[in-house]
Order: structure tokens, then sequence, then C-alpha cells
């Protein structure tokens, strides 16, 4: 007994972690429909839509128990119905108010909190309603929708699932009953033995249901005609009308009209199939013969399994082990050529070997593609954010997506939706202009804000772009000095694009007033932070006048990577290979030193070098010693890495190391080599920003290494040995 109890508490837990994942996807589509609605009044399509999703979401909460939600999308769900009502011009405002108190509902639910107000939404609804009553008084309802339409139990949608799934034809039975019949009771049991006599009874209303029943429910698997299962429903005395709709299977290009090929990648925020009643729709208009709209939930097999990510994580932490496996077996071959090169077997050894690799590759592509996700997933909730942050400021704003197809890490998308909407906020509310403002400029009225992402190299390039006044740098130093965020001695030392960086700051702000939207010195802040949590960089590029471009660039995966490894003062370090353009060999009396900051001249340019460790002193002429210049190509600039040797390429797995280990923002990770040794991985964009500090600060030791301190006048343990670096 207590076996049985167990899993049923188990299904209802699954149950409505299902019911929570779709949800979401409910919502984003009742938000996306409304927000059409509001920008094309009177198309039936978005209206449809609206419909849709909301009797959906009713369907799905009834299903889980959470009455109160079911039952806020059934009184939404009977108002646009009315014809009256659906037309008005507040359906979409409406909508929306109701997707958020849906979504703050959801989370209580989840958290088991207190549930919401109801009341102000329950009032909007009932003032939509309102507009739907006749001169007469009475509300006109939609002919086509009868309000008896029950939904199906489980066991009853199993039923009519699998009978589809078997071939069988199924046809939902809709009969209204004469409300002057004198014995409803028996009525409805001859009904029943009416339908039950044309074929297999899959679903009927319950035996023990009392009181006024205008209209009876029923599916049955026959081999009849709808005609002829009509005709049988028609019962003198009894029945006044039937009508008789078949029911069809569902495809999924159906059920979710806007995935896309990479969105049915499995995902654990993407739901596959609602689980919502089949009687999503109402029976047809006209009692003729008729095809339903199709099931909403999902009847037969499905080429789509919901995985947790975690073992997604899983499989690719193992991935990673046989990578690193793989390159034992690299290495013990290697060794064995050397001492037995004439050997027989070294021939199968080479050929097992590359089989290996490309199999391992292969695997290593396909697990990848699990965790990418399209950007899109992220893109999506923008423009209702655009929306209301645009009303709240009094602006008018267009707002347009590129790049949305651009895939990410699913850990990374999640990771960046909140310093996002800080940007998307952030250009509405300081960026783009007033409408009067904007024609004074001789700028459109309406502002332009832009979302792009697109891949450069091993990164995922996300920018937010408007087309307002700009950021004006003296303005921010200003600030910035008036907050006592930095020293006038500092300011003055500032380039203009670290002046830009200080709004980053915490703590910083330049509005002038304290509002809902902003004053109050919190937000960008948080794009910092998280930034440097992914390894990430943002950069700004602003024109006053004419706009401002928030570039974020995140690696495209935490993962793995094919590094180029090289040494300094005897120690493994690693970057990626594709951010390397070229690698120059130079002595040291061929670097020069100007303004502060070492440069070599390489060919018919000046490049810029930046030093990782120290001169090396082994007792020749320093001047005479050579070193290897990696040429690196990141966030638009150009520079050269010293390094002391180099050791190869090698496939990478990256493993993330804690603040206890690293604290150096200069190390992105670690990884293990074949022979057991490992190696640190170097964060380009991190090296980036402090080349740049280096350049614009002439009191700093631009020729000392980046990867070493001193500490009373005797190196200290860097980085790699667990120290500051």
């Amino acid at each position: 007994m207590s076996s049985s109890s167990d899993h049923g508490d188990d299904r209802n837990a699954e149950l409505r972690q299902l019911f929570f994942e779709s949800a979401q996807e409910l919502l984003q589509a009742l938000n996306e429909q409304a927000m059409l609605l509001e920008k094309s009044p009177g198309l039936e399509e978005p209206l449809r839509g609206i419909r849709r999703s909301v009797h959906t979401l009713k369907g799905d909460a009834a299903a889980c128990g959470y009455r109160e939600l079911s039952e806020l999308a059934h009184e939404l769900e009977d108002v646009l119905m009315l014809e009256a009502s659906a037309a008005a011009a507040s359906v979409p405002d409406v909508a929306l108010r109701a997707a958020d108190i849906f979504a703050a509902m959801l989370d209580a639910y989840r958290l088991g909190k207190k549930l919401p107000n109801l009341q102000p939404i329950r009032q909007a609804i009932a003032e939509l309603a309102s507009q739907s009553v006749s001169e007469e008084g009475r509300p006109q309802r939609r002919s086509k929708v009868h309000p008896e339409a029950r939904r199906w139990t489980e066991y009853e949608r199993l039923a009519i699932g699998k009978a589809l799934q078997q071939g069988k034809s199924v046809y939902r039975v809709s009969v209204q009953l004469d409300p002057q019949c004198g014995m409803p009771i028996a009525a409805r049991q001859m009904v029943k033995a009416a339908i039950a006599a044309t074929g297999e009874l899959l679903a009927a209303p319950a035996d023990g249901s009392t009181g006024p029943v205008q209209w009876l429910e029923f599916a049955v698997a026959s081999e009849r005609s709808a005609r002829d299962l009509r005709d049988r429903c028609r019962i003198p005395t009894i029945a006044l009308n039937a009508r008789v709709a078949k029911l069809r299977r569902k495809s999924r290009q159906q059920a979710h009209p806007k995935s896309t090929e990479t969105s049915r990648q499995t995902s654990p925020t993407t739901p596959t199939t609602s689980i919502a009643s089949v009687t999503a729709a109402a029976p047809p208009q006209n009692p003729g013969d008729g095809e339903a709209p199709a099931s909403p939930f999902a009847t037969g097999p499905d080429n789509v399994l919901r995985v947790d990510a975690e073992k997604i994580d899983n499989v690719l932490n193992l991935v990673g082990e046989l990578i690193l496996a793989k390159s034992m077996l690299q290495q013990t071959y290697s060794e064995f050529s050397d001492r037995f090169s004439k050997d027989a077997l070294h021939g199968k050894f080479s050929d097992a070997l590359a089989f290996q690799a490309r199999v391992l590759n292969d695997l290593q592509r396909s697990v990848m593609k699990i965790r990418m996700v399209p950007v899109d997933q992220l893109f999506r909730r923008f423009p209702r954010v655009v929306r209301d942050v645009a009303r709240q400021c009094g602006k008018e704003v267009d707002f347009v997506v590129k790049g949305e197809d651009t895939d990410l890490d699913k850990g990374i998308l999640d990771a960046i939706a909140e310093p996002l909407t800080h940007l998307v906020r952030n250009a509405i509310g300081h960026g783009i202009e007033g409408g009067d403002e904007r024609a004074r400029a001789g700028k459109p009225r309406h502002g332009r804000l832009q979302l792009n992402a697109y891949h450069q190299g091993n990164q995922v390039v996300i920018e937010v772009s408007d087309d307002g006044h700009g950021i004006d740098a003296e303005k921010v130093r200003q600030r910035a000095l008036a907050q006592q965020l930095l020293t006038p001695e500092q300011a003055s030392r500032l380039s203009e694009t670290e002046t830009l960086n200080l709004i980053f700051n915490a703590g910083f702000s330049t509005a002038e007033e304290i509002t809902e939207l902003s004053g109050r010195g919190v937000g960008l802040d948080v794009v910092r932070s998280v930034l440097d949590r992914l390894k990430g960089t943002a950069q700004i590029e602003t024109v006053t006048g004419r706009g401002t471009t928030f570039r974020l660039r995140l690696p495209l995966t935490l993962a793995i990577i094919k590094a180029l490894l090289f040494r300094v003062e005897e120690r493994l370090y690693a970057i990626p290979l594709n951010a390397v353009a070229e690698i120059a060999r130079a002595r040291e009396e061929d670097i020069r030193q100007v303004e502060q900051y070492e440069v070599l001249q390489l060919r018919n340019e000046v490049l810029p070098l930046l030093r990782l460790g120290r001169p090396r002193g082994d007792g020749r002429d320093p001047a005479a010693q050579k070193v290897f210049a990696l040429v690196i190509h990141t966030d638009d600039k150009k520079f050269g890495l010293i390094v002391d040797a180099l050791e190869g390429e090698d496939e990478l797995v990256i493993k993330a190391l804690d603040d206890q280990s690293i604290s150096t923002e200069l190390v992105s990770g670690a990884s293990i080599l074949g022979n057991g040794r490992v190696v640190l991985i170097l964060n380009l964009s991190a090296l980036v920003e402090r080349f740049m500090q280096l350049r614009s600060n002439p009191q700093a030791e631009c020729s000392a290494g980046l990867l070493w301190t001193t500490a009373g006048g005797s190196p200290r343990r860097h980085a790699a040995a667990g120290g500051q670096a």
C-alpha cells in the first residue's frame, strides 16, 4: 500500500514539474500574442493564440490541483469568448497583466509562498466583460462555444491517445439535453447507452453527477461515420442537438509553431508537450461532419526526451575524462614509437588511436550540441521588457532582434539573463531620448533598440545598441569624482575607455534623481560581476548624439578547447589556439621601450608587447636571449605575448577553479595533460584589460611580468602555486 502511495506521489511531483516547465512557454506565448495584438488591433490570429494559451494553462493548472490559477484563467477565457469584449482595445493590456499575475502565482506555488492579490486583475477582467453586455443587458456569447465543455480526466486522455496511436477513428460527441426533460438522470443513461452501442466508449460524464447539465461530452472510438453517430444521439424529448467532431493527433509543428531545429534539442526548460485536456477547442459551430482541433497532448512516439541538465553535465565530464585518457594513450604511443620504431605493432597502434580520436571527436561534438541552445530562448523575453519600460518612461521605442539563432551554452545563457535585462532597461531609461528631444535633434520620434548575437572565434558576442544621445565620458568622470569613487589624480590619468568603464562600478549612477527605474546606483555592477564569473568582458562604444553599444564577449562553452601550450619561468600555461594569429621569434635586444611599454618591430608594423614573466637571468648576455612573441587578436586589439618556450598544441578539458585555488582574474581555469601535469589556462580578455591599464598608467611597472610579483626583493609564488598573481 505504501509503495503505491509513493508511486503516486512521484507521479504527481513529475506532473507538476512538467507543468511548471510548460507554463513558462505558455506565458511567453501569451506575452508575444498580446503584444502582437496591441500593435495590430483586430487581427484574429493573435486573439486565438491568447485564447489557446489561457485555455491550456487553465487545464494544466486544474490537472495539477492549482485551483486558484485554473479558476482565474477560466474567468479570463470566458470573457475572451465574448464577441464584444474580445474586440475591445483593452484586451492586450488585460492579457499582459494576467500574464504577470500568472507568473507570480507560479512562483508562489513553486516556492510555497502566499499567492498574490488577485482582486485587481479580476476587476480588470470584469471591466472587460462589461463591454460585452448588449443594450438589453444580456451577455452575448460566441455561438460556437458552449459553457459545459468538459475536460477529460488523465485516464480518459490516455485512453484517447492510445486509440489514436492505434489508428482508430476517435470522435468527440457533444449532446445538448432538453431542459424540459423530466428525468435528466435517465436521459443521460440513454444517451450514454446509444453512444456506447456504436463503438468503444473512451470518455463519458460521471454517472453520479447531479444538478442541471445542458451539454454532455463523450469520446468514442467507432468505425461508423460522424453522421451516423449524430443521428443515433438525436433522441426525441431527450436530446435537442448533437455535434460530432473527429479527433486527430497533433503534429509537433502544430503543437509548437515557433519551434525550430535548434530549439528541439534536449533542454530542461523547453516544454515538449502540453498536459491540457483534449477539449482544448470547442465543438464545431455547425453540426455537420468535421475534424475538431487536435489534442494538445502527446499521443504517440515523440523524438524529444526531457533530460535533466545535470545528467548532460555528467556525460560531458565523462567525455572530458575520455579526452584525458586519449592524451595519455598518445603520450604512451609516442614513447613506444621512440623505443620500438620498427616494431610490427607500430602501425596497428597508430590506426587504432586514429580511429579512437575520430570517434571521440564526434562524441564530443554531439554532447556539446546538446548543451547549446539558441539565444532566442533569452531574446524572446525582451519585447515585453522594452514595452513596459518604454511606457514607464513615456518613450516610444522600436525593438529589433538579430542573430537569434546563435548558439550558446545553456548555463551561460541562463547566467546572462539578469545582466542583459539591466542593459536593456538602462538603454531605454538613460540612452534613448524622449520624443520631443529627439525631434529637436532631427531624429525620428521613435527610438531604436537592438539586440544582436554572433560568433567570433571561440566567443559569443552579444550587443545591446541604442540610437540615443550617447555617454558623455567627461560627465561620467565628474560624477565619479562627486561620488568619491576615485581621486582627482586618478581621474586625470584615466583614458576614455577606462572612464566609460566606471559606470560598471557599484554605487555609480548618472541619474540626477532617484526613480523606480534609476538613480540608486545598482544595476550595471551586476553586469561586471556576472561577466567576471563567466570569464567574459564588456566593451562600450559610444558616439555623442548617435548612440551607444554595449558589447558582451562570452566564452562559447566552459568545457573543452584546443589550446597552445607554452612556458613562462618553467611553469606551464595555455591559451585558446584560435586566438593566436602567428608566432614570432625574437631576441631581447629587438624589444624596444616606448612610452613606458615594450614594442617589437614585426615586419612593417609596431607590435605592443605584454610580458608574462621576468627576463631570464641564466648567465648569458640578456640582450642575446631568444623569446617567442605570440601575436594575439582579441577584442579588436592586436598585441604580442612574450613567453619563454613553446610546448605544442593539445586539446584541453577546462576545469573550473575556485577563488581559494586561484585568486587572479588572469586565469580562467586549469586542465590535466596526458602525462599528469597541470596546466593553467589564461583568460585572454582579462589580459587585454590589464594590458590597456598598463598602457594608460605611466607609473605602472610595464616591463614587469604579469604572472609574478615580488615581496621583500625576492620572487613570490604566483597563481600556479595558489598565490596572488
